[in-house]
């Protein structure tokens, strides 16, 4: 009689009469296995009680099938919604994953986290850190030395090293010119931490539009928040005390969007019939917003999925053919989203 302990993949195939590269697809959740072959197999696991040993297959094939991920400010929408993108993807493809949280970005001990990681055995690793000030001034001396593939996310592209990010450009540059196709001149903007690069090409973007319609860019057209509600609110005031003209406002989150719509009632202007507001990142609130949201929806999960699919691809390049894959740069694109809070038409 089989006992649960003694269960090993050999003997879910002899079972199933499949091979045990056969078992270990359905196991792994691969497409390449016949539907049939894959309910068999399935069958035959659920009968046995067979579990997979993750260390007895890191032992025989020497490695971890383990992915280190290193993140940051998951308090946030976005970084919170590219994780779920990253563990979803992670477990698809049959690896474990183990985090690290970088809680000051622009300070904390790089050299100590990546030896960690590599210190679990890790096969690679992700950087799912936004490029903050200068938090990228280590990648010249350390990268070069990582013996394990590493991609990174949210940063401008830079020669040598693989990235995914959201083209925020494209996002600033949607946002204004929707406000300017619906006849506006005097648009404001609400800028996340300077220090952020997502920020400054949202503000590029911005910027450009405007000037495509031949319009000035000036600085008191611009005021900072750090991503709240509260910041949002603030930085609305203060817009409308230095720029009484203002027309329309793009607010680089929602959460600021949502708390510039609240100092524009308290100001007695409605929205959209006095200031139009488009948010940045289609937070499942941003419809439920009165009225609702206009915004940019970035592919949050989809960018996280594809920095796991491209690292599993150099990972595998390395251990079948000993191969190395040339660092690519991926940028995934924003999509405006239209709601009544920037039509010109509408009015509430």
């Amino acid at each position: 009689m089989v006992t649960r302990k003694s269960i090993t993949i050999t003997q879910v195939s002899r079972i199933a009469n499949v091979s045990t590269q056969t078992v270990s697809r359905v196991i792994n959740d691969r497409p390449d296995v016949a539907p049939e072959t894959r309910l068999r197999v399935q069958q035959v696991i659920s009968q046995l009680g067979y579990r997979p040993n993750a260390l007895a297959r890191s032992l025989i094939h020497q490695r971890s099938y383990t992915l280190g991920v290193v993140a940051t400010g998951l308090d946030y929408f976005g970084p919170s919604r590219t994780l779920i993108g990253i563990e979803q993807q992670i477990r698809a493809v049959g690896y474990s994953l183990l985090l690290d949280l970088l809680h000051h970005p622009e300070t904390e001990n790089v050299e100590r986290i990546l030896n960690r990681l590599l210190s679990w055995k890790v096969d690679g690793i992700i950087w799912a850190v936004s490029e903050i000030g200068n938090n990228r001034t280590w990648l010249e001396r350390d990268t070069r030395q990582t013996p394990v593939p590493m991609i990174f996310m949210t940063m401008e592209s830079r020669p040598g090293l693989a990235t995914v990010s959201i083209d925020n450009l494209k996002g600033g540059y949607l946002a204004a010119s929707h406000l300017l196709e619906q006849g506006y001149r005097q648009i404001g903007i609400i800028l996340g931490p300077w220090t952020w690069w997502e920020v400054r090409q949202r503000k590029r973007g911005w910027q450009q539009a405007l000037e495509e319609y031949g319009l000035s860019v000036e600085q008191y057209q611009m005021v900072e928040g750090d991503w709240s509600s509260t910041s949002g609110e603030r930085a609305f005031r203060e817009l409308l005390n230095q720029y009484p003209k203002i027309e329309a406002v793009f607010a680089c989150n929602d959460q600021m969007a949502l708390g510039a719509m609240q100092a524009a009632h308290r100001a007695g202007r409605r929205v959209p019939a006095d200031l139009a507001v488009v948010g940045f990142d289609d937070t499942p609130e941003s419809p439920y917003f009165w009225p609702p949201l206009s915004t940019i929806k970035q592919p949050l999960v989809e960018v996280g999925a594809r920095a796991v699919q491209e690292l599993v691809k150099m990972i595998e390049a390395e251990w079948q053919s000993d191969q190395v894959i040339q660092p690519e740069t991926f940028i995934l694109t924003p999509e405006l989203i239209i709601r009544e809070s920037s039509l010109a038409t509408s009015s509430t």
